[in-house]
């Protein structure tokens, strides 16, 4: 299961990514927001953070304006990794090497065919269990 938040910058984006979620059979709970009126990212980054740091989610995406504030205010949350990728090699690296567990997209900044091949990337590419990684996420962790 996936969660996701946005802010009212990252609710058009959203939509694509849940037409994509949905078209591919792909499970998820919105923790909203639900429209473009205007909200604060910190609330909908913590909501996705907290569900996937219970366990609740396996993974999550945020969507901004930047993915900025909201992967910042998602990494304040123990056992977060959020990371913000605006192209399909930094995706697939954060999965492998960092086993990040939130994706934050910038709305304003990354385009929605550019966006959906990024979901696709995170969401695909599996961590790589290399010791010197799982070393590094623990240093990351202290």
């Amino acid at each position: 299961m996936i969660a996701l938040g946005c802010d009212h910058g990252g609710y058009p984006l959203m939509k694509e990514v849940i037409a994509y979620l949905d078209a591919n059979g792909i499970a998820y709970h919105n923790y909203g927001t639900f429209s473009e009126e205007s909200v604060d990212y910190p609330v909908y980054a913590k909501l996705v953070a907290h569900a996937v740091a219970d366990g609740v989610c396996e993974k999550g995406i945020l969507i901004c304006g930047t993915g900025i504030g909201i992967s910042i205010a998602a990494n304040k949350v123990k056992g977060i990794r959020a990371a913000l990728c605006g192209d399909v090699f930094s995706a697939k690296a954060t999965r492998e090497h960092n086993d990040a567990n939130i994706l934050a997209l910038g709305a304003r900044v990354t385009g929605p065919g550019l966006a959906l091949e990024i979901v696709k990337a995170f969401l695909e590419t599996p961590f790589s269990n290399d010791e010197r990684h799982i070393r590094r996420i623990r240093q990351i962790e202290d």
